[in-house]
């Protein structure tokens, strides 16, 4: 495929290559979407359950929701496009990897500077002292109580109308702001401000790949764009550069 070299010598010529990754890529894990077909809970939307009204006013029901996600997550493996991209970043081509994804699966496939723009599943934090602490699995108790003050514990991760953590978004726009490539994949390009990271990118004269399998907002600015899978094309690309 003729896009693969272009992708690969448009990557090896560049000097800061950045990704920033959305659900699609752990879609490809079997991790279900808050926008895709599949990305239903029950009767209830994503944009019921996350959110901090929803918590106070029904916290066990909010974090059944979360024990469904975890238990999805924690039987899923990264998937050959988070592999790839780990594998980029150990060649020194990838400076940094910044995702709106809270599942952790890059991390796993052997990504080291992974900003978590939307937080992670796997740490909760109280919501009265403000301890947190990764967990390996579902808590078992429901809610479950913080071991400190005994409130309330919540995944600590970015609801819907909750601003995104200011030392992982300054990093995501330093990283954005400097790259001279930035790969866009398996994101809707409609939560903000993670959508706005590759604008940065481009005026500042960067070049933009899109690697999705549907067109987004990103697609009429993005100067090469790869209808196709991350786990399919990523790999090639990183076989193509060698």
């Amino acid at each position: 495929m003729e896009v693969i070299k272009e992708a690969a010598d448009l990557i090896g010529s560049s000097n800061f290559v950045v990704a920033l990754t959305g659900a699609g890529i752990s879609a490809e894990s079997g991790i279900p979407t808050f926008r895709g077909k599949n990305g239903l809970w029950r009767k209830y939307r994503a944009e019921d359950l996350a959110t901090p009204e929803a918590f106070a006013r029904n916290p066990r029901l909010v974090w059944e929701w979360y024990v469904w996600r975890m238990k999805i997550i924690g039987s899923a493996e990264p998937n050959p496009g988070h592999i790839a991209l780990a594998k980029m970043e150990e060649m020194g081509i990838l400076k940094a990897l910044i995702t709106q994804n809270v599942d952790g699966l890059h991390r796993r496939a052997g990504s080291r500077n992974v900003l978590e723009l939307h937080g992670n599943i796997w740490r909760v934090r109280c919501v009265d002292c403000g301890f947190s602490k990764m967990i390996s699995k579902p808590p078992e108790q429901i809610p479950p109580k913080c071991e400190e003050c005994g409130g309330l514990l919540r995944p600590d991760v970015v609801w819907f109308g909750e601003p995104l953590p200011k030392d992982v978004l300054n990093r995501a726009i330093y990283y954005a702001s400097r790259a001279d490539l930035m790969l866009v994949i398996g994101t809707s390009a409609v939560v903000q401000p993670a959508a706005s990271l590759p604008l940065l990118t481009k005026r500042n004269g960067g070049i933009l790949i899109e690697i999705n399998i549907s067109d987004t907002p990103l697609t009429p600015i993005c100067d090469l764009t790869i209808r196709e899978k991350a786990g399919v094309i990523l790999p090639k690309i990183l076989e193509e550069i060698g």
